[in-house]
């Protein structure tokens, strides 16, 4: 039986050697000075860390270098465009040993040959919640160790509405934004013509990206976006747009810069972002409480994606070995925690759910009790041929242009068609 698999927690309870080329006798002084230069490499390590990110590792770092009398630099680049820069950087010689990587391109990497499959034990992928850990897998092996996790949640400023206020359904913020909207303020925003936002309606009333068989792989042939789920959460999308509710401006590109701005100007009470927003809302100073999503009319609570950050290495990296030894050391336990307190990204080992340097945090019990409803981004490289199309038809029934049913159908046909001409045979 197909399913799109849901986790019941990502928070809590799911749960070198080098070859030397021969040189004759006449060659001394070159071997030993490439001896040197072999030697120096294997001490080595590039490391790509996402932006903002590196003081989080800093002194994991320096203390891998000594345990092992190795060089690590640490250069900072934003997380979903390392994949990028590997294509070109890691057959010209200047790639990382290690990078970071969101777990949807996964699958990309892997079919691309881009990153090494890992030989890590039971004992090692046990320490991550099985959502995490799941995610770093392509076919049942594994390609990376998980870093992070995050989900979608409800952010509130509490100078417009306090908490015993707050709705706790969605069709209950479809009332309190019927008595708030008028053109210049707003009660709740979300980016629902993005399927990554929207899909915490649509999957939460029966749709999906793409079907699981029972052992978790997905099957590419079967999409569930415009299925009769999809299409009745598409409709409870529509009428927040029809009737006003949400500015025309949140529609495209320069949406997300729109809704953050009504949210710090005061301008709406409620929307829906993540994790990464905490610091920026924070420095701006704006009073905000953060809750789990709410429910829909059918009971059900919204079922946002799950994305997990992970470390994994290279397949042009030159010293693998090393490389692995220093994923499984920056993702330990001890480490994921240091690195949470720094970044306040939530560490994805099952066992610091109940820590308190994590459990007092409101924005990490945000994320693990909308964990208990949310589902895993798909990781396979079908996924690639899934946004822009999705993203097209939910801009088109935000606007009006199409309903949803027709502009859903149109997505699956594009969807289809692109993974056909580009993922043939796979």
């Amino acid at each position: 039986m197909k399913k799109f698999k849901k986790y019941f927690s990502v928070m809590s309870g799911v749960a070198l050697s080098l070859s030397l080329a021969a040189c004759g006798p006449q060659d001394d002084d070159t071997k030993e000075s490439g001896n040197k230069n072999e030697a120096n490499k294997s001490n080595e390590l590039l490391v790509w860390e996402d932006i903002m990110k590196g003081e989080g590792i800093k002194d994991a770092i320096a203390k891998f270098e000594q345990e092992n009398n190795v060089k690590v630099k640490m250069v900072e680049k934003q997380y979903t465009k390392q994949i990028e820069d590997l294509r070109l950087d890691g057959p010209a010689g200047t790639g990382p040993d290690v990078l970071t990587m969101p777990s949807d391109q996964i699958g990309t990497a892997v079919t691309e040959g881009l990153i090494k499959e890992l030989d890590v034990d039971d004992a090692t992928q046990g320490i991550y919640t099985e959502a995490a850990m799941d995610a770093q897998k392509v076919e049942g092996k594994v390609y990376g160790l998980p870093k992070a996790v995050e989900t979608t949640m409800l952010f509130y400023n509490k100078d417009l509405i306090t908490e015993d206020k707050l709705p706790t359904t969605l069709e209950g913020w479809y009332d309190y934004s019927k008595g708030v909207a008028n053109g210049e303020k707003f009660g709740f925003l979300a980016l629902f013509d993005q399927i990554y936002y929207a899909n915490s309606v649509l999957s939460g009333y029966g749709g999906y990206i793409f079907g699981q068989e029972d052992d978790g792989s997905y099957d590419p042939k079967d999409i569930g976006i415009n299925n009769a789920g999809a299409v009745e959460g598409a409709k409870y999308i529509q009428k927040f747009y029809k009737e006003g509710l949400f500015p025309a401006g949140i529609v495209g590109e320069q949406g997300i810069n729109v809704i953050e701005s009504l949210f710090t100007e005061g301008k709406a009470a409620a929307i829906i972002s993540g994790p990464w927003n905490i610091e920026p809302f924070t420095k701006a100073g704006v009073n905000f409480g953060v809750q789990k999503l709410p429910e829909l009319s059918n009971g059900k609570n919204m079922a946002a994606f799950i994305g997990v950050k992970s470390y994994n290495v290279s397949s042009y990296s030159k010293n693998p070995e090393l490389a692995e030894k220093f994923v499984e050391f920056i993702s330990n336990e001890e480490n994921s925690k240091k690195r949470y307190e720094i970044t306040q990204e939530v560490p994805a080992v099952a066992s610091l759910a109940s820590d308190p340097v994590v459990t007092e945090s409101p924005a990490a019990k945000a994320v693990a009790e909308q964990s208990k409803f949310s589902v895993l981004m798909p990781n396979i490289p079908q996924m690639n041929e899934v946004w822009a199309p999705a993203d097209s038809a939910l801009q088109t029934i935000a606007t009006g242009k199409a309903e949803p049913k027709a502009a859903l159908d149109q997505a699956v046909e594009t969807i289809k068609g692109q993974i056909e001409a580009k993922h043939s045979g796979k």
